[in-house]
């Protein structure tokens, strides 16, 4: 009997350890969206600019309470941008302790490169795939047999459209990460992947399909750097391969 409560007593603190995680990454982002919910206005202001700038001067709400919603989708949306940070590292305490030197080496890198490619990814979006596919879809306004197309997009609809490019594009980004840690997990080999090129190809442009509107010019945004992006992890892990089989020899 004194075996079990002893054996339960590190599974305890370790739950406790993880409720205190989660209610400091709770916190941050429930202070993040406050502030956030604040200024959600000029948030979605920003958010609207490609818009603007596609020469689209209004938008709609035909629900009275879209509006509302609206703002505080984009708060959440921006608290979890702003909270990540502090996510992430409650995250990486909480791990950290359980793993060994080594493995912290291996795993603090993917850690720090996550943000930085998903807000790369995100401001590819934003700056080029989102203008570019506005470009295309407004240009179906205009005279229709007598009749005038024009396009009124309400603001729920926007801002899904923008935050499907946004996490789309930031997601897809992550993909040297996701393929670096299945191969340093021993799930996929570096010749396994370069074996599976041609289908990688496939499937970027199939993601890009479906996440990008229907005009070439948007898929090709999203397909042609996940391609690029699928090499870089073939090289990442080429590199990561040599040093790990260079370690054993140093050591003798």
């Amino acid at each position: 009997m004194s075996e079990i409560d002893e054996s339960r007593a590190p599974l305890l603190d370790h739950l406790l350890e993880l409720r205190k995680r989660l209610l400091l990454s709770l916190l941050a982002l429930a202070v993040a969206f406050a502030g956030c919910f604040y200024f959600a206005k000029p948030i979605f202001a920003f958010l609207v600019q490609p818009l603007v700038h596609a020469g689209q001067k209004k938008v709609v709400y035909t629900q009275l309470f879209d509006a509302f919603f609206v703002e505080i989708k984009v708060a959440f949306f921006a608290a979890m941008m702003l909270a990540f940070p502090v996510i992430a590292n409650q995250l990486w305490q909480f791990v950290a302790p359980g793993l060994y030197r080594n493995e912290k080496r291996a795993l603090l890198p993917f850690l720090l490169a996550t943000p930085v490619l998903f807000l790369s990814g995100a401001s590819l979006a934003y700056y080029v795939a989102i203008p570019l596919a506005l470009h295309f879809l407004l240009g179906f306004q205009g005279n229709l047999g007598g009749i005038q197309q024009e396009a009124l997009p309400a603001v729920g609809n926007y801002l899904s459209f923008v935050m499907q490019f946004l996490f789309g594009f930031g997601l897809a980004f992550l993909l040297p990460i996701l393929l670096m840690l299945l191969e340093r997990a021993g799930i996929v080999t570096r010749k396994q992947l370069i074996a599976a090129r041609r289908y990688a190809i496939v499937g970027a442009f199939a993601i890009a399909a479906v996440l990008t509107p229907p005009d070439i010019g948007s898929q090709l945004m999203l397909a042609v750097p996940l391609i690029i992006l699928y090499e870089i992890a073939l090289i990442g892990i080429w590199f990561t391969e040599k040093k790990r089989n260079a370690a054993p020899a140093t050591a003798e």
